[in-house]
């Protein structure tokens, strides 16, 4: 038995996941929830010491139920969002709080990039959009109001490469940090100094790009001896957690597509070469020689929470309104939703974009307002294929995981408004998984055939039925003319 250990630095929590590559056999443990920090309107930040207790915690639950697996662990591998910037001294020491992926509060800077840049260049070598997600933009934020740290400024790092660092006491950034930072230059796989120099941002504060599969260095003695392992015990580089979703999905060859129902929406197609889109983002496979071109909604199962709340329900009820949902026609008797609730990130990349629920009559009900909503998502997901396609990338299979997920009603809502079929997850572990087998990868240990060989969870088959088909075509013909027509309004 060959074990190994990922860990999911994660938005609300920290998860822990043990595998042993040879069975498939694996078991996860989830720390408390900590805080999401958002003092102004479109900040988010986290606290970096909460991703420590959560991973210590979410280990220790293993230990204590698994101990014979932990002692055995022989690689280890941390993912986490991307690219949550953190601000370090010369001594790595956290200076503030980290701004995460989609804070907002850049718009001055932004704009102060556009005025002396080239953004069309800036596409072309970093394969992204200049967007709110990106690197620089935060550092001259922190720059401008908070000039008490910026003097002590040394080192930029994210999320997993953090934790990575304070396991080995070896830090460095995980390459898919570098491709989501908006400042590397994937095409020669460097950091564009002139660009940073030109904002006055040291090149030496963001340090070396390593790849997932690289091992970082070895457990250090005082952690292992926390959690009950061996000394030196293999750190690999780690990954993006999306990309870690992909991963552990069996997203591995040419035209696999990866749909998320997660709080965000996010969409992932794997290629056999670097190619960009300017209406998606790119980033690197953990897979040597694959890459992923991807899309994020702003809100999928977030919104599902909102309108929860206005049909006065909880997560309890979801059985219960999918039942009702599930009697409602396909494309909800001419109910359509926009789902841009907090804007929309790919395709539209509009953050003035706003929600709307159009074609209401009196005799809707909760059930058509709740499946309404699912179906919104779909047309979004939808939306992201017809990118692909018209772009010249056939899709060869679908995947569907996270959260949303586990409803059955809107797996096959999915499978009906895409006209295809689509392999779900219901259960499965998620991010920690792909951190686990990039451990085994890095460490040699994973076996030499597909992943999906390899790991044993529930997957459930949908095929898409042709009448609900065709009255979703109808449907997301509506969607897609409410936001062309209605976009100018805000």
């Amino acid at each position: 038995m060959h074990w190994v250990l990922g860990i999911d630095i994660g938005t609300t929590a920290t998860k822990a996941l043990v595998l042993d590559v040879d069975t498939g056999v694996y078991h996860a443990a989830t720390s408390h929830e900590y805080r999401l920090y958002s003092d102004h309107p479109g900040w988010a930040e986290a606290d970096p010491e909460d991703w420590v207790a959560g991973m210590h915690e979410a280990v220790g639950l293993l230990r204590a139920a698994r101990p014979e697996s932990i002692v055995a662990v022989e690689a280890i591998a941390v993912c986490g969002m991307v690219p949550a910037v953190m601000v370090l001294d010369s001594r790595y020491r956290l200076l503030r709080r980290s701004i995460q992926q989609n804070d907002a509060r850049t718009g001055k800077e932004l704009a102060e990039i556009r005025q002396s840049t080239d953004t069309a260049k800036l596409f072309e070598v970093t394969g992204s959009v200049l967007n709110q997600q990106h690197v620089l933009p935060k550092l001259l934020w922190i720059r401008r109001h908070e000039p008490e740290v910026w003097a002590h400024v040394s080192h930029v790092l994210g999320s997993y490469d953090y934790v990575r660092g304070l396991l080995t006491g070896e830090f460095g950034l995980e390459a898919n940090w570098a491709v989501e930072s908006g400042c590397y230059d994937v095409t020669r796989n460097r950091w564009m100094s002139q660009y940073l120099n030109a904002f006055g941002i040291p090149e030496a504060w963001f340090g070396p790009v390593l790849e997932s599969l690289a091992v970082a260095g070895g457990l250090d003695a005082r952690v292992a001896q926390q959690w009950g392992m061996r000394p030196g015990t293999p750190v690999i580089v780690g990954s993006a957690d999306h990309v870690a979703s992909a991963l552990s999905a069996g997203v591995e060859q040419e035209g696999d597509l990866l749909i998320k129902f997660g709080g965000a929406g996010d969409i992932l197609y794997c290629t056999s070469k670097p190619q960009f889109h300017s209406q998606l983002y790119f980033d690197r496979h953990d897979l040597p020689g694959k890459y992923l071109l991807n899309g994020c909604m702003a809100s999928s199962g977030s919104l599902v929470r909102w309108m929860l709340e206005r049909l006065k329900a909880d997560e309890s009820m979801l059985p219960e309104l999918d039942r009702q949902a599930a009697q409602v026609p396909s494309g909800s008797d001419g109910v359509v939703i926009l789902p841009y609730f907090l804007g929309e990130k790919t395709p539209l990349f509009n953050p003035d974009a706003r929600g709307a629920i159009f074609g209401l009559m009196l005799h809707h009900t909760d059930a058509h307002l709740f499946r309404a909503t699912l179906e919104s998502v779909i047309y979004g997901f939808r939306h992201h294929v017809e990118v692909l396609e018209s772009a010249g990338y056939p899709i060869r299979r679908i995947f569907a995981t996270n959260g949303g997920a586990k409803s059955s009603l809107w797996r096959q809502i999915a499978s009906d408004c895409l006209n295809r079929p689509i392999t779900a997850f219901p259960a499965h572990p998620g991010s920690a998984m792909g951190a686990a087998i990039v451990a085994a990868m890095g460490a040699g240990l994973f076996p030499d055939r597909p992943i999906l060989d390899v790991i044993h969870t529930e997957r459930v088959n949908h095929e898409p039925i042709a009448a609900n088909a065709v009255l979703y075509d109808r449907a997301y013909y509506r969607y897609r003319e409410l936001y062309e027509r209605t976009k100018d309004l805000v």
